[in-house]
């Protein structure tokens, strides 16, 4: 049984590549994220470990990154001497390091990164852990000079000797570049300009004696976690925070990790749309092998072989199927990890020269796909296949008994009504859930319920929904459409299985598309309803900038008005007990004037007034607050304040105003409270007898020195959120592609081993006149059919998706239903140009058949 096995496997071996395809790309995504992932991992492990200091002393941080606010906070630089006093401390360094600075060439052009990584300006100081050494010029010494990194020079054109703008909190200075500095180890991506950190506190923090952090090193014996101890002891951990260099290493390597895990679970999902329909692929390449192989199977049988040994045969060759594909797709893994390295490398992630790491892992899960996506795949050809007596299989109908021609399809009808009932039921409480996260776990299992349903019941579907499609083959194309179409109808479990590889790519791409098209118009409708002003002032990547912004703003000629926005973490101890860390916003006055806000209670006076805040109005009954409630607000650097409740807003039109609770409160009090922060939005109109036009090209030349900022009106602001929505539906249609692409290897299968199952009907058929066009065009139509099938099932499925998938958006505000009737136009007729493409080798192959060796064939 061994060698009939092998030799079986490797007479099908052209039949099988297909299949084996749609598991080599499986692997090579699970394989290739895997080692992409634990490459970029281990380099930057070793970065920030060689670069932290042993022991690290911060400012505690208790609210989470003040990025969104500019807020910098700092220590007394002269914290540095009492941790040099401490004993096992060899040196201690007042660190200046600041991400809230904007570095300009002189031809006014950004110098930073354009990927969201940051540019960081510090203090330079040469020890064992600096991430760069001075490779050209000299270290910057006195007020006006600088270090720039490498990678940055090189990249934007800057050499030893020009000038550059630094835009820092404290206002902007110019310094010359004396010298380039290469990075010893993997670039993340950032922009690193260097000062004399006798200058540095003064330029980014305003006073020399700030500091960010204070560093210390070790004495030889001196462990870090002891030398964290003693520094704790005398500084105490109440006001600091104190981190070893492995637990800094930690905390880098923990940001970093949410970009990784992006990265990872995208082509996760990638290899899971090329499982889910290469086992669609596999299933009916075996069924049709095996249909195929029913005299052969019948004489083992007859043999003496018992159901055991023909199962064990089957099974053999499908896991010869995985353990080749694994291999190739192990292999193709390991280039596609090394791909990813160059293009995170085209976008200033600096990892060339890497070496690849496979951790034990990596084999393992890949061999565990392959593997166990064919066994299951192939188990249940394979018990088709052991079911069948020798006698029958070596009968004359014995093929189409294999095949499951003439069963009936009850099983499938009960089990897909049951399934499909459950899966329907999950989203009509989808539908009618009032919780955001209730309705997604019902969304997930109707999806997940309803496909299967979709699948298991697809071939009841054939013959109804085929003699639709195909009703107009016969008046068009005679006899030959005729035929195409009951070629189609002749065998719904295949029809079935091969159209479900399609409908699954298909069904994502309608749910989505309409998810999308229902956000777009939901934010259009909310952009409208909100925003007020003529213009919006604000950063590219949305970061705080300068106030000198809107001092020079408010100077233009034409502006009649101008509102400040600043953003900043709070912590908001609520009367239900709950500690909540969230954003909140900062609006100056008049806000009414360039938002329009709808509130539940009170109103925007109230809502500014000092020592006053606003929040949502759901979000205030769902904890117990109530208009006049006063609440306990934390600021940054442990400013603590007890605020009123002066309004409570509509959460629809207060959308992004705020995020959780939609809290904000005037300008004024954030001033008192949170006095260092930045501006992360200005709101502008025009004064009387201004056009908006020409007051547009005016704040763009007067914001000429500031590349960074960017002047937007209602239009581009929908552009804006449209280009964002569209970044997650350049993502699903690559996942559609992924799944086009297995799609036709399937319906190319099918077909191929359909023609060889039919070779003496088509030699009968070309020995009583049909011609090899006609011939060529029959397994066209048929293709066509299969494919438009697929695509009618999936577009169904994903538009029943989409209308639950606007529920729950609906549940956030965004209430707006879209269906984008183009592309479900556009995919209806792209499946049919699948279909034609996916028929012209098998089409081919059949027109060449020679008509005496056909009929002739057993």
């Amino acid at each position: 049984m061994l060698k009939a096995t092998l030799r079986s496997f490797l007479a099908h071996k052209g039949r099988l590549a297909l299949s084996a395809l749609a598991v080599i790309l499986s692997v090579a995504f699970v394989a290739g994220s895997l080692i992409f992932s634990d490459t970029v991992a281990r380099t930057f492990d070793r970065l920030f470990a060689s670069t932290a200091a042993d022991v690290t002393v911060q400012p505690k941080q208790d609210l989470g990154s003040n990025r969104m606010s500019g807020t910098v906070q700092t220590v007394p630089a002269a914290l540095r001497e009492r941790v040099a006093k401490v004993g096992g401390v060899a040196a201690a360094r007042a660190e200046v390091s600041v991400q809230n600075a904007v570095v300009v060439d002189r031809h006014n052009k950004s110098v930073g990164p354009t990927t969201g990584a940051p540019t960081i300006a510090r203090a330079w100081y040469v020890t064992r852990h600096s991430p760069v050494r001075l490779t050209s010029g000299h270290a910057p010494h006195g007020p006006g000079q600088a270090l720039l990194d490498a990678d940055t020079a090189g990249r934007k054109g800057v050499r030893i000797g020009d000038t550059l703008a630094v835009q820092a909190q404290p206002g902007t200075f110019r310094v010359r570049v004396v010298g380039v500095a290469t990075f010893t180890t993997a670039n993340p991506g950032a922009a690193l300009l260097y000062l004399d950190p006798a200058v540095a506190g003064r330029e980014l923090l305003g006073s020399s004696a700030k500091a960010t952090s204070v560093s210390a090193d070790a004495a030889p014996g001196v462990s870090d976690a002891e030398l964290k101890r003693r520094i704790g002891a005398v500084l105490g951990t109440r006001t600091y925070d104190l981190k070893t260099a492995g637990e800094q290493a930690k905390s880098a390597a923990a940001t970093l990790g949410t970009f990784l895990d992006v990265i990872k679970y995208v082509m996760l999902g990638f290899a899971g749309v090329a499982l889910l329909v290469g086992v669609f692929l596999i299933v009916n390449t075996f069924s049709m092998l095996i249909a195929q192989r029913t005299r052969e199977l019948g004489l083992l049988r007859a043999l003496g072989a018992d159901r055991r040994q023909v199962r064990r045969s089957v099974l053999t060759e499908a896991l010869l199927l995985g353990l080749v594909g694994s291999t190739l797709g192990l292999a193709a893994g390991v280039g596609l990890a090394y791909g990813l390295i160059r293009l995170v490398s085209a976008f200033g992630m600096n990892l060339e020269g890497t070496r690849p790491v496979i951790g034990w892992g990596t084999p393992v899960a890949a061999y565990v796909v392959g593997l166990g996506v064919t066994f299951v795949a192939a188990y249940l050809p394979a018990r088709r296949a052991a079911a069948v007596s020798p006698m029958a299989a070596l009968a004359s109908d014995g093929v189409a008994e294999v095949a499951g021609l003439g069963r009936p399809l009850r099983v499938r009808a009960i089990a897909g009504a049951v399934v499909g009932a459950v899966g329907a039921a999950a989203l009509a409480g989808c539908a009618a859930a009032t919780r955001t996260a209730q309705a997604a776990s019902l969304l997930g299992i109707g999806v997940a319920l309803t496909l299967i349903a979709t699948v298991v019941a697809g071939p009841l579907l054939v013959r109804p929904v085929i003699r639709v499609l195909g009703a107009a083959f016969p008046a068009l194309f005679g006899p030959v459409g005729r035929m195409s179409q009951r070629n189609a109808l002749r065998n719904p479990r295949r029809t079935g299985a091969t159209a479900a590889a399609l409908m699954v790519g298909l069904a994502l791409v309608g749910g989505m598309s309409v998810a999308s098209a229902s956000m777009s118009a939901s934010f259009d409708r909310q952009i409208d309803r909100t925003l007020g002003a003529d213009f919006v002032v604000q950063n590219a990547n949305f970061t705080p900038f300068t106030p000198r912004i809107a001092d020079r703003v408010a100077a233009t000629g034409g502006v009649g008005l101008v509102v400040r926005q600043r953003l900043t973490p709070v912590a908001v101890r609520l009367p239900d007990g709950r500690r909540v860390i969230t954003t909140a916003a900062g609006y100056g006055p008049r806000l009414d004037d360039v938002a329009h806000l709808t509130y539940a209670r009170g109103g925007s006076a109230a809502a500014l007034a000092d020592g006053h805040l606003a929040l949502d109005a759901g979000y205030a009954d769902d904890h117990g607050v109530r208009l006049g409630s006063v609440l306990p607000v934390e600021f940054p650097g442990g400013r603590r304040a007890e605020l009123t409740v002066g309004a409570l807003t509509d959460q629809e039109s207060a959308e992004g105003f705020g995020t959780q609770g939609g809290i904000f409160f005037g300008l004024a009090t954030l001033e008192r409270y949170a006095p260092d922060g930045q501006d992360s939005a200005l709101y502008v109109n025009a004064a009387p007898g201004t056009r908006a036009t020409d007051l547009r090209a005016r704040l763009e030349r007067a914001l000429t020195p500031f590349p960074q900022v960017q002047v937007r009106d209602q239009a581009d602001y929908k552009e804006l959120v449209h280009d964002q929505i569209a970044v997650l539906l350049y993502l699903v249609y690559a996942l559609l592609g992924l799944a086009i692409v297995i799609a036709v290897l399937g319906v190319v299968n099918t077909l191929a081993l359909s023609v060889v199952e039919r070779t003496r009907e088509i030699g009968l058929l070309r020995a009583i006149g049909l011609g090899r066009r006609q011939l060529r065009r029959m397994i066209r139509l048929e293709s066509v059919v299969i494919a438009v099938f697929g695509a009618v099932l999936g577009l169904a499925l994903g538009l029943v998706w989409g209308v639950c998938m606007q529920q729950v958006l609906a549940l956030r505000g965004l209430t707006a239903f879209a269906v984008p009737w183009g592309t479900i136009v556009a995919v209806v007729i792209g499946s049919a140009v699948v279909g034609v493409v996916a028929a012209l080798l098998p089409a081919l192959r059949a027109s060449r058949m020679n008509v005496l060796a056909a009929i002739a064939h057993e």
